[in-house]
């Protein structure tokens, strides 16, 4: 005989009795404790958990009527051997206590009595805690927790505890409401987590399949056909990569055949006899069952308050604390049974498979189809990235090959030529050898040189092929995921519910203007009422730019300064490589700035966004996109353009240079020109929002949570690893994190897509960097989804845009557009390209690049240097300078205008307008014909289509010509007229179910 007791419940109201024959009680593990509510029928051995039905009647008991020290004898357990393990250990598992499966769960707080929650309050010690916790099994305990208190906290607590029982009633109501659409729940208010009570949901097989035909859900029929692959050449060589590539599938799909698919029709309880439902626990997969129940709790709610109010607000307004669906189960350990879960971390979540491809069905078929779309499209980029980045190093490497070719690096690591150049800065700054920035400019050949063009043209196209690839992966996804009937309407009539937010505030709109208000007339936030928190956006928008804005020039003061002082510095170490440590110092000071600030702006436009009070989840998201993406774009390329674009251009000249905020005076590029700073800076920034942001800080800091959680426990890791094994699959997913949507994951891939195609004329290697990111990103993001996130609820979608919004794919497309611009830019201003071909085809005696750097540089008489900004050591070099060089198209000093802009110079400038133009033109043109040539739809998938359009049609005639043969057999034999097809029709649609609940 196995005897087990209760926890007592103490923290509790009430309890519900449910007035109907007692089952016997399941099995119970020795370190388990029974949910809080049982039936009484005055046998201990035939006591069982309080499940609820719609069926059911309830009794409330009142409190001080609760025997909470009653020991249950279980004298049924010695013929547990036979039992399988699923229905033995039901508590374990994400099932009800006699084994029906849990599809949803709501937590919630229970109410403590105000006396321990101030003894609590007053002792935060854990072992006083659990002390306590053992002292209240015994009633008259209670007694001497009884302290004298405040009056003014006490009415404190009793303002808490109203609060508490208006959430108990809501609950209530929302229970009641639940359990009249048909919905059977279980409460676990003895559960391991102190103060957290649990309602599990179960959705019947008849609720499945209202709420499926309602949902217009697509189910696959016993139809089923051959799919035939296509005959032209593209779908050859796919078939050949895809037989090349085998051994790189996830080993997830071995016993589905890969040639035939179900005819999928929406689900309809008048034709079940097309589907195949031999097996109705599994007919609706777990991901399926989740969708349908959250529509259900979307669709109920609390009415018999003033206002109404849905699941939304019930949680925004703590009346529960969560709601998610519950993982398949375990992934590692003893008793953890086979499951997607357990399958998608072996095959998927774990690094050492990093080389294999996704497997995107079992992702889709787990987590919904708009987390499997993204990792999709995640993978289809991170697949395009090979390409591009083997490209990109057969670039760094022709470079790297030409280097000692280089006639003006020659000329300029060459000491004979003795160019004696202008100084640097002010008064601290001498003149100096253009010989010691041989380093410099044999580095800028490596990321400047003519296959930089060729390789901007290629990244265009790229984009291109890139956008056209994914379009035509996602129709194949769609018709393989029987998406292509799921149209804008349905989507918007299940997703477009109104925020708990905007409910919220149209109900103070309402107790504001309930006398002047006509009756009937609905209530809504106007934008009159909106204007306060549009004026406020508006202003915090424009104020956080400008603090970008300052930031910047904040570093570019930071580099005059600290230009000066180690000029000034008298080691030799400090001196030996100052524009190294400048640009490398500077550069990790805008990183570190990047990372903080966009943290800090991702909670702005959240802030920002919330204030504005959108009216549905659509508008919420696409709001919230737009503000953070401005902001977070800004943030990170403002340094960026800076340097590609104004810095080296607003100088002026030797004896007139621009100052800005007093004497600083604004600084100039290396004679190599400003690409190769532009190329640390996009690398630093490039490598640390990777490695440290999106990496370090996705592993990092579900770690420290993790051991912040150990601590506070006073656990050890075996200690734990003990607790989580007695705790249910709902108790152990209360801990994960919750599913806060796909916006940051797609924000952190778009600015890197800005990143690959933007400044890729200076950044050859960029693409190879965030191949090597992705590889990475894809197995964190597997990881998140599988262990440290809660199950996020399905979600249809046909693209890879948030709530079926075109923002994504448009900001894709933009950045793809502008890269062209930026991209010709780069090479005819921030690189030396347009100036070396002008001089060799129209200033070279001999058509070569001979003469190259001479021909860049100017002259400057030191002695019009203006007052107090010479050398203080005009002999630095050994000698008396009296003129000095510096980089810029102007005439000499002994001309008659002395220092005005050269021919040569507007020579120059009309050759980079000139490209510019040209080379926008062109490739945009190549990208419209790759666009206009590649079609988005594969052939094949178009043929497939239609076949199944005509096996549909067919499938339906057949039916109504057995339907009509039956009648008129029926009407022969009985000699009666037999009814009229018309009113008979298979493809008519049920009504909606009909509830007290309104639809929100």
């Amino acid at each position: 005989m196995t005897s087990w007791s209760p926890k007592p419940a103490v923290w509790e109201e009430r309890l519900y009795l449910r007035r109907s024959e007692a089952l016997p009680p399941p099995p119970r593990l020795h370190s388990g404790s029974p949910p809080l509510a049982y039936e009484h029928s005055g046998s201990p051995q035939q006591e069982e958990p309080a499940v609820m039905r719609g069926s059911d009647n309830y009794q409330p008991i009142p409190g001080e009527e609760k025997n909470l020290d009653v020991d249950f004898v279980n004298t049924e357990t010695k013929s547990n051997e036979s039992i399988p393990l699923k229905n033995l250990y039901p508590r374990l598992g994400p099932y009800f206590s006699d084994g029906r499966q849990v599809d949803y769960v709501l937590a919630y707080h229970i109410q403590k009595p105000s006396s321990i929650r101030r003894r609590l309050s007053r002792f935060g010690d854990n072992n006083f805690i659990r002390r306590l916790r053992r002292s209240l099994s015994m009633r008259n305990s209670r007694a001497h927790l009884q302290t004298k208190e405040d009056p003014e906290i006490a009415a404190q607590e009793q303002q808490t505890d109203y609060h508490e029982d208006d959430k108990r009633f809501r609950r209530e109501e929302f229970e009641e409401n639940l359990l009249e659409m048909g919905l059977e729940l279980e409460k676990d208010e003895a559960s391991k987590i102190p103060g957290i009570g649990f309602l599990k949901i179960h959705a019947p097989w008849n609720v499945l399949c209202r709420e499926a035909e309602f949902m217009k859900l697509k189910m696959p029929t016993k139809k089923v056909y051959e799919v035939k692959q296509g005959n032209n050449l593209v779908e050859k060589i796919r078939l050949f990569i895809h037989k090349v590539t085998a051994p790189l599938h996830p080993k997830v799909d071995a016993n589905r055949p890969q040639s035939v698919k179900s005819l999928s029709h929406p689900f309809s309880r008048e034709k079940q006899h097309l589907f195949d439902l031999s097996d109705r626990d599994k007919f609706f997969d777990s991901k399926t069952r989740n969708s349908i129940v959250y529509e259900v709790l979307k669709r109920t709610r609390c009415t018999r308050a003033k206002y109404s109010m849905g699941i939304t607000s019930l949680l925004a307004n703590g009346v529960y604390t969560s709601a998610y669906p519950l993982h398949d189960g375990d992934i590692d350990g003893v008793n953890a049974e086979s499951n997607d879960r357990k399958l998608l971390y072996e095959e998927w979540a774990s690094y050492s498979v990093f080389y294999k491809y996704q497997p995107i069905g079992l992702i889709r078929k787990y987590f919904g189809e708009k987390v499997g779309l993204y990792f999709a499209w995640l993978g289809v980029y991170t697949q395009m990235l090979i390409p591009a980045a083997i490209v990109g190093v057969i670039v760094f490497l022709y470079g790297c090959a030409t280097v000692d070719d280089n006639i003006p690096s020659m000329e300029i690591c060459d000491p004979r030529n003795n160019i004696t150049m202008c100084p640097l800065c002010d008064r601290a700054c001498s003149y100096w050898k253009l010989v010691t920035a041989c380093g410099t400019a044999r580095a800028s050949h490596l990321f400047d040189n003519p296959a930089t063009v060729f390789f901007s043209i290629f990244m265009a196209l790229w984009a291109v092929l890139f956008m056209e690839h994914w379009k035509r992966r996602q129709m194949r996804l769609n018709y393989l995921w029987d998406l292509t009937g799921f149209g804008e309407e349905e989507e918007e009539e299940h997703k477009d519910h109104n925020r708990a937010e905007y409910e919220f505030m149209v109900m103070r709109k309402t107790m504001r203007r309930e006398h002047s208000t006509p009756k009937g007339e609905k209530v809504k936030l106007t934008c009159t009422d909106r204007l306060p928190a549009y004026l406020t956006t508006v202003v915090m928008m424009g104020f956080m730019i400008l603090v970008t804005f300052a930031i910047v020039f904040g570093v570019i003061l930071y580099r005059i300064s600290i230009k000066a002082a180690l000029h000034m510095s008298t080691y030799p170490a400090a001196r030996s490589n100052i524009r190294a440590t400048v640009k490398t110092t500077a550069a990790i000071i805008n990183l570190i700035v990047i990372i903080i600030l966009d943290e800090f702006y991702a909670a702005i436009a959240r802030w920002l966004t919330t204030l504005e009070v959108p009216k549905t989840d659509k508008s919420y998201e696409e709001r919230l996109i737009f503000k953070t993406f401005i902001l977070k774009f800004v943030n990170a390329f403002t340094p960026i353009v800076y340097l590609a674009f104004f810095r080296g251009r607003l100088v002026g000249r030797p004896g007139n240079y621009l100052y800005v905020v007093g004497s600083y005076r604004m600084e100039e590029c290396a004679h190599a020109g400003c690409l190769m700073e532009l190329c640390i800076q996009l690398c630093i920034t490039m490598l640390g929002k990777q490695l440290i942001q999106n990496n370090l800080f996705e592993i990092g800091i579900p770690k420290l949570k993790k051991l912040l959680r150990r601590r506070k426990s006073e656990l050890d890791s075996k200690q734990e690893e003990e607790l989580n094994k007695t705790l249910q699959r709902h108790e152990k997913d209360h801990f994960l994190g919750p599913f806060t949507g796909l916006s940051p994951e797609y924000m952190e891939m778009i600015i890197q897509f800005g990143m690959v195609t933007l400044f890729v004329a200076s950044f050859p290697l960029a693409p190879l960097f965030a191949l090597l990111n992705n590889i990475i990103e894809i197995r964190l993001d597997a990881k998140k989804f599988v262990m440290e996130l809660r199950r996020p609820i399905a979600a249809k979608a046909k693209d890879i845009d948030l709530v079926n919004t075109c923002i994504w794919y448009n900001l894709l497309r933009g950045l793809s557009k502008v890269a062209v611009i930026v991209n010709a830019f780069v090479i005819s201003f921030t690189s030396n390209f347009i100036p070396r071909l002008v001089y060799q085809y129209m200033y070279s005696p001999d058509g070569t690049m001979h003469g190259f750097v001479n021909h860049t540089l100017s002259y400057f008489n030191v002695s019009d240097f203006q007052p107090g900004t010479d050398p203080l050591e005009p002999l630095h070099l050994g000698y008396k300078v009296v003129i000095c060089r510096y980089k810029d198209y102007r005439e000499p000093p002994w001309s008659s205008t002395p220092y005005e802009l050269s021919k040569e110079f507007w020579a120059v400038l009309a050759a980079r307008l000139a490209f510019v133009i040209v080379f926008q033109n062109l490739v945009m043109l190549m990208s419209d014909f790759v666009d206009w040539l590649i079609p988005d739809i594969p052939k094949d998938i178009s043929l497939q289509m239609h076949k199944e359009k005509i096996l549909m049609v067919e499938l339906f005639m057949k039916e109504e010509q057995g339907k009509r043969l039956a009648a008129r057999d029926n009407c022969t034999q009985d000699n009666c007229t037999p009814p009229s097809s018309a009113n008979q029709s298979p493809l008519q649609p049920r009504s909606r179910p009909v509830s007290h609940t309104n639809c929100c």
